[in-house]
């Protein structure tokens, strides 16, 4: 570590509980959740999910990967952006150096289809909530489950984890340590960490700068 260097976001440790996803060899366990390039030049996670509710665009997916120090998981639509598109922008990922792409929750399954067909790049199919038919995912192509419930997200992992031990599935872990650990033995091997925002970040910088320049006022 480096002076210039030190004050780089860290995910919660006890992340580091939970298994890990091997994917073309590398073990992936803290997915940091941002498309804040700066946020994602400074973390000390193992990947980086990009997804957003825009339609995707390859000038982001470009950027992203090109910033990133480590693989990135691109989002390629699947709710607006469908079809051809979505199996277009799936290629564009893997080219520019994406290691996965993510689909959102309402893909039809014929997307994914046409995805799979195109990709040599694992496809990571959205799950947020216990309705979701997972079965027909994996079925068309998802190799990896992205479980984003909000409150309900251990427990979709644990139904998931009954009928199907062995896939893949990386899951939000929440705010806290203990909905973190909560979500890993649930059965995620993988936990999505959602960043603080650039200007949460910045105002308590500012606090500390302000504290420092009264510190020195009073030494005058």
């Amino acid at each position: 570590m480096t002076d210039l260097r030190k004050d780089i976001l860290k995910v919660p440790n006890v992340i580091r509980e939970c298994s890990g996803i091997r994917i073309f060899g590398r073990r992936i366990k803290s997915i940091c959740y941002s498309t804040d390039i700066a946020i994602i030049k400074n973390i000390d996670a193992d990947a980086v999910i990009a997804v957003y509710p825009f339609t995707p665009h390859p000038s982001i997916t470009k950027c992203i990967v090109e910033v990133a120090d480590v693989p990135v998981f691109s989002g390629v639509g699947g709710g607006t952006t469908q079809g051809h598109r979505s199996a277009s922008m799936s290629m564009f990922a893997e080219a520019n150096g994406s290691l996965g792409v993510v689909v959102n929750a309402p893909t039809p399954t014929e997307t994914i289809e046409e995805i799979a067909k195109m990709v040599d790049i694992p496809i990571i199919g959205t799950v947020t909530s216990e309705f979701t038919d997972v079965e027909a995912k994996l079925n068309a192509g998802v190799k990896i489950l992205n479980v984003s419930g909000g409150k309900n997200t251990a427990h979709i992992v644990r139904e998931i984890r009954k009928n199907h031990p062995l896939v893949p599935i990386m899951a939000t872990g929440g705010p806290t340590d203990e909905s973190i650990l909560e979500t890993i033995h649930a059965g995620a091997n993988a936990i999505t960490y959602t960043a603080p925002t650039n200007g949460y970040l910045f105002s308590k910088k500012m606090e500390k700068y302000r504290e420092i320049e009264e510190a020195q006022q009073e030494e005058k």
